[in-house]
């Protein structure tokens, strides 16, 4: 018989598996440290049983089950699992729930039973323990405001209520002492959340105040969409808290139908409840986390401040459970709610680590992070405007190190109402990374994307059969897919953009990205944006199999995107500012507009655009308005696709649709999303269009061209030209054409400037411009946007 050893001794022999005998150890919130970890003498915390792990000579002989009773585990730090705690392939190490129940790991805290005395007009206070810190106070496990200005609105559209005079200084006044308050606000363009950090008021009463770095390209905080938090003189509506922390005194504003007697009071404290701490050399390894339920982290908005290369994203490197240094690790069928930041964030070195049937919802950031170390990225540059040349980058593809996450798999995943106070957000997010799958996930209910692909990614991603939808919420400018690409190759100084892609550089777009990103069998619906967006040198692309049911598919600069076999219900392609080289393929698509240009040649698109199927059910034959668009398209036709029962959401073809003589292809309609039934009976699904309707109203703005001072200017019109000159919405007047001896091009106008002021005054329409002109004497300042900045210049008129 084979002998017991120290763990074998202290736990006993459990299961037996196909692969080694498993070790049981129990925890048990009612449990002692002193126990031996039996199933009838329990310990009590996950740090004891992580203890007994490590002194067992059978770790990685023999499979471990550290098994959670019912119950919630308070964390009084994270929980940190290094190579010492490791498994091996046939004995792994498992952390999970007892069958059938609920084990919670909190990085929060139990108030406990709460003296609560009457303090004024319905509000209700009590003593805490001294050096109490609340971030978030949860009563019955539901997240209460903090005390707010405006109250808390659960209907509306950003932050739950916002107030255009939220920061000023006449409400400033109502407040005794706001410092430790919270500022709030939307990115002047809608791009992200920015948030600061209230430290008290100046002497002309102003609220002074730190943060705003939650954005890589900062603006001021939006004009309208505003609001305050923790200031006590907000403390006026049910559910609202605030906590003296002077006098540890905690006041509650409690609901009408809450039983105080019988209410739990938790408090959120650890950001990171679980942590895999590893490297390269020693990873973490053979580790799974199963049936868990994580909540209670606190919030991380004011620590999100690095930025991320060239895209618009800043990050905070946290999470409830955070992957540092892990391989073959798996987090299955687990549940996280009610965490301040990341759910789940895997940074920098990791290999293979699975994330499946998992639940994600009422996150503060992101639902899962997947981010590496930008100095693994070669010439990665920092901000948006950052420019270098060819003469200077280094040419050598892919990452300088592996310092970078890859072969990940994000499969069967519901995420949904995540972030709750970031904006600046996705699902699932990735950067600065390699083969990463995301499969069978369903996503809705986001501020802004559902799944983005950031910049310094090696690509070999592959997004495939998700159901993505009421995404962009709260932004705008994005897509329930975004990409970004503004890597090695994007605006080089001294290469001209007609010469990228060809030549000495045609393999320049591609030393970053160096294998194909592949995006397939997905249903994707975006109300306030585009289904697909592929955003700034997007490039190596290849999107086939997609139903896009509202906003179309965007390509911006980029290279090598092959976009062939979708359906673009009610909307079409909207090809934004191309390279001459750009190579893309556009070629057995379902279109039911014309396509939606912003910025493009005139000069024949891409490499190849033809076999197309313009929705029509009057009209065949050639489908002459894309041929004159995109100059080729040779056969592409007007036709009736024949959908089988689109009011149903299936929208493959008959058999005599004239779209599979073009060469379209029918694709599944029913895999979209989760797999598993549990989480099948949780996760919603997208409403669907009615085919025919147009996707947008049509913009009542004036598309006329016109001329003045020399230049031929149109007014802004539709959310493809917001986009490609990057305003944050709907107004200005772009010049088309600027001769070179026009009054235009002597004053330093240029072409694609928008004018967007004229001394002063908003220009939004030409019409408005003329009138600014018209009673302008002498030197006249407009204000010009130009590559995404506002300046000034000078023109003086003459008499």
């Amino acid at each position: 018989m084979k002998p017991l050893h120290a763990l074998t001794c202290l736990i006993g022999i459990a299961n037996f598996s196909s692969s080694a005998i498993a070790l049981d150890l129990h925890v048990s919130p009612s449990g002692n440290d002193s126990n031996p970890g039996s199933a009838d003498k329990p310990v009590a915390t996950l740090h004891k049983a992580q203890e007994l792990l490590r002194a067992s000579d059978e770790r990685g002989k023999e499979a471990v089950d550290i098994i959670l009773g019912e119950g919630i585990h308070y964390l009084g730090k994270p929980l940190v699992l290094e190579a010492a705690d490791s498994g091996t392939k046939d004995a792994p190490v498992t952390f999970r729930a007892t069958e059938g129940k609920t084990a919670v790991i909190s990085g929060g805290a139990d108030l406990g039973k709460l003296d609560w005395q009457l303090y004024q007009d319905g509000i209700l206070m009590a003593k805490v323990p001294n050096g109490t810190a609340i971030d978030i106070l949860y009563v019955n496990d539901e997240t209460m405001p903090m005390a707010r200005y405006p109250n808390f609105d659960p209907k509306a559209q950003y932050f739950n209520g916002t107030a255009a005079d939220a920061f000023s200084k006449e409400k400033a006044a109502e407040w005794q002492n706001p410092a430790g308050g919270f500022m709030h606000a939307m990115h002047k363009a809608k791009w992200g959340g920015m948030h600061y950090r209230i430290t008290g008021k100046n002497d002309k009463g102003e609220l002074t105040h730190e943060g705003g770095w939650q954005n890589n390209r900062p603006s001021p905080p939006h004009p309208d969409i505003r609001f305050v938090e923790n200031i006590f003189e907000e403390l006026d509506a049910p559910r609202e808290w605030f906590l003296n922390a002077e006098t540890s005194t905690l006041y509650f504003y409690p609901p009408k139908d809450l039983d105080l007697d019988k209410a739990r009071f938790q408090t959120a404290r650890l950001e990171n409840l679980v942590e895999f701490s590893g490297s390269e050399e020693s990873p973490a390894k053979f580790i799974e986390l199963s049936g868990l339920t994580f909540s209670h982290a606190a919030r991380t908005f004011m620590k999100n401040k690095e930025r991320l290369l060239r895209t618009d994203w800043t990050v905070n490197r946290s999470g409830a459970v955070f992957l540092d240094g892990a391989e073959d690790v798996s987090i299955e069928n687990c549940h996280v709610r009610e965490v301040g930041g990341n759910a789940i964030f895997v940074n920098d070195y990791n290999r293979r680590i699975t994330i499946k049937g998992c639940h994600i919802e009422q996150a503060g950031g992101n639902g899962v992070a997947i981010i590496g170390d930008q100095k693994a990225v070669r010439d990665g540059l920092v901000g948006y405007g950052s420019r270098t040349t060819f003469e200077k980058i280094d040419k050598t593809p892919g990452p300088k190190s592996n310092n970078f996450p890859a072969e990940v798999l994000v499969e069967d995943c519901l995420i949904h109402d995540i972030g709750r106070v970031e904006k600046q957000t996705a699902g699932v997010e990735i950067d600065i990374a390699m083969h990463i799958t995301v499969r069978h996930v369903t996503v809705h209910d986001v501020p802004r994307a559902g799944i983005n692909i950031g910049a310094g990614n090696f690509g070999g991603h592959v997004i495939d059969f998700c159901d993505v939808f009421d995404t962009v919420m709260e932004t705008g400018d994005h897509g329930s897919f975004n990409s970004w690409g503004r890597d090695r190759f994007w605006k080089l100084k001294d290469v001209p953009e007609k010469d990228m892609g060809a030549g000495d550089y045609k393999d320049t777009p591609f030393l970053d990205v160096i294998h194909p990103i592949t995006i397939s069998n997905s249903r994707w619906r975006c109300d306030h944006g585009w289904d697909i967006d592929l955003d700034d040198g997007s490039s190596n692309y290849h999107i086939f199999n997609n139903l896009c049911l509202n906003g179309g598919i965007k390509n911006r600069e980029g290279f090598k995107r092959t976009v062939e076999n979708n359906i673009m219900v009610n909307n079409s392609l909207h090809p934004h500012v191309w390279y001459p080289h750009s190579g893309d393929i556009f070629r057995n698509n379902i279109v039911f507009e014309s396509y939606r240009p912003a910025i493009m040649p005139t000069s024949p698109w891409g490499k190849e655009f033809d076999h197309n199927l313009y929705v029509s059910k009057t009209k065949t034959g050639p489908a002459l308005p894309l041929a004159g668009q995109s100059k080729r398209d040779e056969h592409s036709i007007f036709g009736d696709p024949k959908f089988l029962d689109p009011e149903k959401g299936d929208y493959r073809v008959a058999d005599d649709s004239p779209a599979l003589k073009l060469g379209f292809k029918n694709f599944p309609m029913d895999q979209f999303g989760v797999t598993s039934p549990e989480l099948k009976k949780l996760a919603r699904s997208p409403k669907l269009p009615i085919p025919g309707d147009p996707a947008e109203k049509k913009s009542k703005r004036d598309r006329r061209e016109q001329q003045w001072l020399g230049a031929k200017v149109k007014n802004i019109v539709g959310m493809g030209e917001v986009s490609a000159t990057g305003l944050p919405e709907e107004t200005g007047v772009r010049l088309l054409e600027v001769p070179k001896d026009s009054v235009a091009a002597n004053a330093g106008l240029q072409k694609s400037d928008v004018i967007i002021e004229c001394n002063g005054k908003p220009t939004d329409t030409f019409a408005e411009l003329q009138g600014q002109w018209h009673i302008a004497k002498g030197k006249v300042e407009l204000g010009v946007w130009r590559g995404q900045e506002a300046i000034q210049l000078t023109i003086e008129k003459a008499p």
